[in-house]
């Protein structure tokens, strides 16, 4: 299965002559990357990763030929993969996206490898044997957008991995090593033992921070950076609520605190997700299945409404909690990817008379930001023990899964392959 919209389809024709790309419309098939004699130097020649087959069925752990990293790209060997909400719509069909897949796009690890005729300049930041983090959204680093430093919105990653399941020359790096066949990457392919990552979408993981907790910062906290950083633009004694405060939302809430905001209201229907909100920067709570959401923050906020709102479920009903919840020229914040052809609601006429900004945010721009994000975890702003609720080993990838699906996980949990 692949999905191509209009616009993918118009990228990839304007992508088609730059340095890149091949030929947009290419069908990936085992011959096309010949990898079964490839291995790291004194390494292994294979490797183990998870594949999502087809919706609703359990993911399975597989033997793949070891994945070859091309120019500009760094070979990890993976040490630790976030559980995100992101993967489970894939595996749930709500997100279209081409299969068989490796899912996993919040990683850490080790440099193992540089692509043939990588830049100097990039081995040398990322040195053999140096520990780094991988953000989700790979930036090409040459498109319109990159060049404006929009790296959230590059057209190469959208029209090439999310649209196609592939890097930037149209190709997989991943071959199951029964038959050479390929199987799609959903960003890295990061619930793997190894991974292929555009070195544009790494940055150094200082000793000091562990690679399991320091997972999330590829995901779960460069999207709350983004979003608060670029689309509230938050400055310091703003009043902001969080609706959903789960992986993302629970990072918001830090950033939030981070960035100096007065009032830090966390919205959620579940108390342990509440009593860890409190932990991690919430001045106030409201749970949504006692109490009317947008009553309740027009009563903190003096009858106002917040500064900022943010909705990280991606469903109806928050996002119109969320539009209400502003104050007349304040900013709604849509961070919550939703299931296919889900419609939020809003009313027009107060969107124009009281100017209430509805923004979306999909991550973060991995070389400005990423670096930053990890700065706050290394100064000890950003809690990464208190947001990793759960670790667990490779072999217990489905269960985590099943678990986020049911609601039974309070902040984010990882799957730990060192």
């Amino acid at each position: 299965m692949a999905f191509f919209s209009s616009t993918s389809r118009a990228i990839l024709r304007r992508l088609s002559s730059n340095r890149y790309a091949l030929t947009p419309g290419r069908a990936l098939s085992s011959s096309a990357v010949d990898t079964s004699g490839y291995h790291v130097s004194g390494g292994p020649s294979f490797m183990r990763g998870t594949v999502f087959w087809e919706p609703n069925k359990p993911l399975t752990i597989e033997d793949f030929h070891m994945p070859r990293p091309k120019s500009g790209e760094v070979l990890i060997k993976t040490k630790a993969c976030g559980v995100c909400h992101s993967d489970l719509h894939v595996m749930k069909g709500e997100l279209p996206f081409s299969s068989p897949c490796v899912v996993g796009h919040e990683i850490t690890g080790e440099v193992v490898e540089h692509g043939a005729h990588t830049d100097s300049g990039i081995v040398k930041r990322f040195p053999i044997g140096g520990h780094v983090v991988g953000a989700f959204i790979m930036p090409c680093g040459n498109c319109f957008f990159c060049v404006k430093g929009q790296e959230d919105l590059c057209e190469a990653f959208f029209a090439y991995n999310r649209a196609r399941g592939t890097l930037y020359d149209g190709e997989t790096r991943l071959f199951l090593r029964s038959n050479g066949k390929p199987v799609y990457m959903y960003s890295m392919g990061g619930l793997a033992e190894y991974c292929v990552v555009p070195a544009n979408a790494l940055a150094v993981l200082p000793n000091s921070l562990p690679y399991s907790e320091s997972a999330i910062l590829g995901c779960a906290v460069f999207t709350a950076y983004g979003a608060m950083r670029h689309a509230a633009e938050l400055r310091a004694g703003d009043s902001v609520a969080v609706i959903g405060v789960g992986g993302v939302g629970s990072s918001c809430l830090q950033i939030a605190r981070a960035f100096g905001a007065s009032e830090i209201i966390a919205v959620d229907v579940l108390d342990e997700k509440l009593h860890s909100a409190k932990l991690l920067g919430a001045t106030h709570t409201i749970n949504a299945m006692k109490e009317d959401v947008v009553d309740q923050i027009k009563e903190i906020t003096g009858g106002m409404g917040v500064d900022v709102a943010i909705e990280a479920l991606g469903k109806a009903s928050t996002f119109a909690q969320c539009t209400k919840s502003v104050r007349d020229g304040g900013k709604a914040v849509i961070i919550g990817l939703a299931a296919t052809n889900v419609v939020g609601e809003v009313d027009i006429t107060r969107l124009v008379r009281r100017q209430v900004k509805i923004i979306g945010s999909y991550g973060a721009r991995a070389r400005q930001d990423l670096p930053q994000v990890v700065k706050l975890a290394e100064a000890g702003t950003f809690d990464l023990q208190n947001t990793v609720s759960r670790k667990c080993q490779f072999e217990e990838a489905n269960q985590a899964f099943e678990d986020l699906n049911h609601g039974k996980i309070v902040g984010r949990a990882v799957v730990e392959i060192m």
